[in-house]
């Protein structure tokens, strides 16, 4: 027993300066308490790679899989052969091919006005900082607690008679109808308005002592700096817009110019399982490459150490 102890205490001088988590130290070294530990990460890592990376390897199995496999066998891997042409006939048969690259306009439009908007906003009121920055800081907080739908009706009237421009014109089936609201996305003025109050000030005051004006160090300073919030923002930016289906329904009715959000839906029933699984896993390609190229932007950071000279 007094051995017993003596092991406690020396481990907790040992494990003095170390961070403490929910196991200590001392019971880590049993080995009871580290094969429960493995068995806990690995039961949790097989849940997470099940739920996360399972729809998504069940679609791409499907899309290149007969209909009457998938119903009968839904689990199976190809239990008669893989079926290419689903890829094809998604792609040109039901122009799955025009509706991908619509989605893609769309998603990069309004990528470069969300980012436009969020990262001037977010510099002018986190570095500028004019004496109203306060109240134009509450103002666009304040708008986080509008319900959408409540601005749905009044937001469409406006894109059908846009003010100052005349009563004959009209963004309907116009991209600009898409783009222009999204950039107004409170949420991303107000993360990016946050990272840029984290920046160093040092860095600021020696670019004004420098003869740097706004403009300048916005371009030259600001935005090298803030690369991991910049791709957080796109992300954010380019998978709304993927999935948006209710604004682009409303403002793009001719489905010449409507995104695949849209025109799945309305093609589901005309068209064979198969090939619209395959279509299904079309869609999903942008943001799977997306997560593949950002994801490294989440888990970096800033890296600003050297920015500032001791």
């Amino acid at each position: 027993m007094r051995d017993r102890f003596a092991d406690r205490r020396a481990a907790r001088r040992e494990g003095a300066d170390d961070d403490r988590g929910i196991v200590s130290a001392f019971d880590l070294r049993r080995r009871g308490v580290r094969a429960g530990m493995r068995g806990v990460h690995v039961f949790l890592f097989a849940g997470l790679v099940i739920a996360g990376l399972g729809p998504i390897l069940w679609l791409a199995k499907s899309a290149v899989t007969p209909t009457q496999d998938t119903l009968t066998q839904p689990m199976a891997l190809w239990p008669n052969g893989i079926d290419w042409a689903n890829l094809s006939t998604a792609w040109n048969d039901i122009h799955i091919d025009q509706y991908f690259f619509n989605t893609v306009a769309i998603a990069l439009g309004a990528w470069f006005f969300q980012l436009f908007v969020a990262t001037t906003a977010g510099y002018a009121l986190s570095v500028l900082r004019p004496k109203y920055a306060p109240i134009l800081n509450g103002l666009v907080l304040a708008t986080l607690f509008i319900p959408a739908v409540v601005l749905l009706v009044p937001l469409y009237l406006t894109i059908v008679n846009p003010p100052l421009i005349g009563r004959d014109f009209s963004l309907l089936n116009n991209y600009l109808a898409v783009w222009l609201p999204m950039a107004a996305n409170a949420f991303n003025i107000l993360i990016v308005k946050r990272f840029f109050d984290n920046l160093p000030r040092e860095v600021f005051e020696a670019a004004r002592t420098d003869g740097a004006g706004p403009f300048r160090m916005f371009w030259s300073i600001v935005l090298p700096m803030s690369k991991p919030i910049l791709g957080v923002v796109s992300v954010f930016a380019v998978i709304a817009a993927w999935k948006d289906f209710l604004w682009p329904l409303l403002v793009l009715p001719n489905p010449a110019v409507q995104p695949l959000s849209v025109r799945l839906p309305a093609v589901q029933s005309q068209t064979e399982l198969d090939v619209f699984l395959a279509a299904l896993a079309i869609s999903t390609i942008i943001p799977i490459a997306m997560f593949l190229v950002f994801q490294g932007v989440f888990l970096r950071s800033a890296g600003l150490g050297g920015a500032v000279k001791g």
